[in-house]
């Protein structure tokens, strides 16, 4: 003989029986606010947000450790190179003397050339001319900087013809000056081999070097930078 089972509803913890077994689940009901308390309640959150903003302000101004500025991107260009009196430089429009022994562009040429230079310049100064150092000695960014730059706006032929690469310039290694006005660049031209000093590259006449023994002939001029 089988027993006989009978099946009761189990009762969740959120549900009442009823006496006649049947279930009903309670619903607790939704508590209403007011649209003043919303708005309260709108108005304080706002306070809060304003007042950490201002303690954040505060804890930078004190000196406290911030957290550090992600890197740029990959991609973005570092700030280009910018020449200084440093690296030789020699504004436009601004020569410089012999003598301006404190800057580099100057006081790192190679000693002999600027002895020469110096002697040539007192005897020139007795037919009223002078010289004005436009360039000198220059670091390897500085001389890489003017080619890239020439390179930019002339284009890669006219650029190397007037720019020489880093390793083959003649300033680089404080062996070449550069010097002006025209008067100054003709007598150089015309009695710089009485010191040693010749014009080197046909293309650039206010381009010197020590380039032959004192008294003595200049070489044959190189057609340029290039050449």
């Amino acid at each position: 003989m089988s027993s006989l089972r009978v099946s009761m509803p189990i009762p969740s913890p959120t549900a009442d029986v009823t006496a006649h077994g049947r279930c009903t689940t309670f619903v607790p009901p939704r508590s209403r606010r007011s649209p003043q308390r919303c708005r309260r309640l709108a108005v304080v959150g706002i306070g809060v947000g304003v007042a950490a903003a201002a303690v954040g302000a505060a804890v930078a101004l004190a000196g406290f450790p911030q957290p550090p500025i992600a890197p740029l991107p990959f991609g973005l260009a570092a700030p280009a190179f910018a020449p200084s009196g440093d690296d030789g430089l020699i504004e436009d429009g601004s020569p410089v003397s012999l003598w301006d022994d404190e800057l580099p562009a100057i006081a790192r040429l190679n000693p002999a050339l600027l002895d020469a230079m110096r002697a040539a310049e007192a005897d020139a100064a007795a037919d009223g001319i002078r010289f004005g150092v436009t360039s000198g000695w220059r670091s390897v960014e500085y001389q890489q900087w003017l080619l890239d730059t020439r390179i930019a706006t002339d284009g890669e032929d006219v650029a190397r013809a007037f720019v020489a690469t880093p390793d083959r310039s003649r300033h680089v290694s404080g062996d070449a000056i550069d010097i002006g006005p025209v008067d100054a660049q003709y007598w150089l031209i015309s009695y710089g081999s009485a010191y040693g000093v010749c014009q080197t590259y046909g293309n650039e006449p206010w381009h010197f070097e020590l380039a032959t023994e004192p008294g003595s002939d200049c070489p044959p001029m190189r057609t340029d930078a290039n050449g």
